[in-house]
């Protein structure tokens, strides 16, 4: 037993025993260690795929997610692809994304409600107030006007001598949004949306004051389609009658800056 051990010992302290065992251990670790990349990189992994086609800004349920298998190598390529379900329910596609049925989810394209940012302020230029016209199912032709309509505003009242009034007063001025009731909009696809309720505009802030002070002097505003050329060539949004934007503004009380 003692020889055994001395032979074993002899043996394990030869340099060149120990580079032998030492490349064996290597190409053991590589044999290995390349097994098991080569298995996660064929093995088959399920992922989330959309069940139906999901529109911009609509929530995504767990009935409209299905599941495919693909490799991991795949999977590894793709950084920006959502692998998990739960990472989906819940949330909603981005404005200006929508995902095809059978598409893959990425993560640019899935935002929570408080991140959903609302496309009808993105682009207001500097000067420029947004004003809200309320609106029904007539007054918008039959829920007829859509964002990026170019249309006219008119004015609707009585005067002080009780004729009526009943003027353009706004030519060629752009909808930037259509919403509901309940702030949807409209227009973009999402199954929820009712008929319109508010007309959004993007105004210079001078006429801002003119419209609020319009309708808080009993005035209604109603809006007015034109016709596709109007829209494709609009010209300046401006107050078309000069005479009511001074009946307006000598009906208002001044207020200093």
């Amino acid at each position: 037993m003692g020889n055994l051990g001395n032979t074993i010992k002899k043996f394990l302290s030869n340099k060149n025993t120990v580079t032998i065992l030492g490349v064996i251990a290597g190409v053991l670790v590589l044999y290995f260690g390349y097994n098991y990349r080569v298995k996660q990189a064929t093995s088959p992994q399920s992922i989330p795929v959309a069940k139906q086609a999901i529109g911009s800004r609509e929530e995504i349920t767990a009935d409209m997610i299905d599941y495919i298998d693909v490799t991991g190598d795949f999977i590894s390529k793709t950084p920006n692809l959502i692998t998990d379900a739960g990472q989906l329910i819940g949330k909603k596609v981005n404005v200006g994304s929508s995902i095809p049925a059978n598409g893959l989810f990425y993560t640019e394209q899935v935002v929570s409600s408080e991140q959903m940012p609302d496309s009808a302020f993105a682009d207001i230029p500097d000067g420029y107030t947004v004003f809200s016209l309320k609106v029904d199912n007539e007054t918008t032709y039959g829920n007829s006007i859509f964002p990026g309509n170019v249309i006219d505003l008119y004015i609707s009242g009585i005067d002080d001598s009780s004729r009526p009034i009943f003027s353009k007063f706004i030519t060629s001025i752009k909808v930037m949004d259509v919403k509901d009731n309940a702030g949807n909009h409209v227009f973009d696809g999402t199954a929820d949306a009712g008929t319109a309720d508010v007309l959004l505009f993007a105004v210079p802030d001078d006429m801002f004051l003119i419209l609020n002070k319009a309708q808080d002097i009993g005035l209604s505003l109603i809006p007015v389609p034109r016709n596709l050329s109007y829209t494709a060539n609009p010209g300046d949004t401006e107050i078309s009658n000069n005479y009511l934007k001074e009946y307006i503004i000598s009906k208002s009380a001044p207020v200093r800056d």
